[in-house]
């Protein structure tokens, strides 16, 4: 029996071909090359490679001809340098590009906090002037202590009035029980008792 072909399906991606090529994690790959990157960039590394280098020319000049492993034009110093270069720069060009990330998505979180800053600064700022205008309308100190005041001499000078009309309706009542207690004189506005 033939095998029979299945028609390809154009809504299902194809199943890929050829070499497969080991998978690497980008995020990690990135922390290696920033390491290394940091590292490159220090001090201490411009002074072990002038070390290194200083070694390296020391002792394929100064060394016996049978131990010189790089004759004078230096030539595998060239090549490892030059490998060490093209290492280097595309390692340092994706830390830059992971740091860029980082700044741009540290960018987005202060554009958007300055944003909410400053609409709560803005509301803050309609809530101080609308405090103010409501100020406005609201009694100070001195207001009340003045308007307390001539309350208390309303009070004081209705008092009094009740209590010379008390006084006033006692004496129509003693007059009329017949009997006149206490004096005879009348009495004027300035009694107090």
């Amino acid at each position: 029996m033939t095998e029979q072909r299945r028609p390809q399906r154009l809504d299902q991606p194809r199943e890929p071909r050829g070499i497969r090529l080991p998978r690497i994690d980008p995020e990690a790959f990135g922390r290696w090359s920033e390491g290394i990157a940091r590292g490159m960039g220090t001090a201490m590394f411009i002074v072990y490679m002038t070390i290194v280098i200083g070694i390296w020319l020391g002792w394929n000049t100064l060394a016996p001809p049978d131990w010189r492993f790089d004759p004078y034009t230096f030539t595998f110093l060239t090549l490892v340098l030059s490998l060490q270069a093209s290492y280097a720069a595309p390692l340092i060009l994706l830390a830059q590009n992971r740091q860029a990330d980082r700044d741009r998505v540290a960018l987005e979180e202060d554009r958007r906090r300055a944003t909410m800053q400053k609409a709560d600064t803005e509301y803050l700022a309609r809530e101080i002037a609308a405090l103010r205008i409501a100020m406005g309308e609201v009694a100070t100190r001195d207001f009340l202590r003045s308007e307390l005041a001539r309350l208390a001499e309303e009070l004081d000078e209705a008092n009094e009035r009740r209590q010379r009309l008390d006084r006033r309706q006692q004496d129509r009542v003693t007059h009329r029980a017949g009997g006149r207690e206490g004096l005879d004189e009348p009495r004027d506005e300035l009694d107090g008792d």
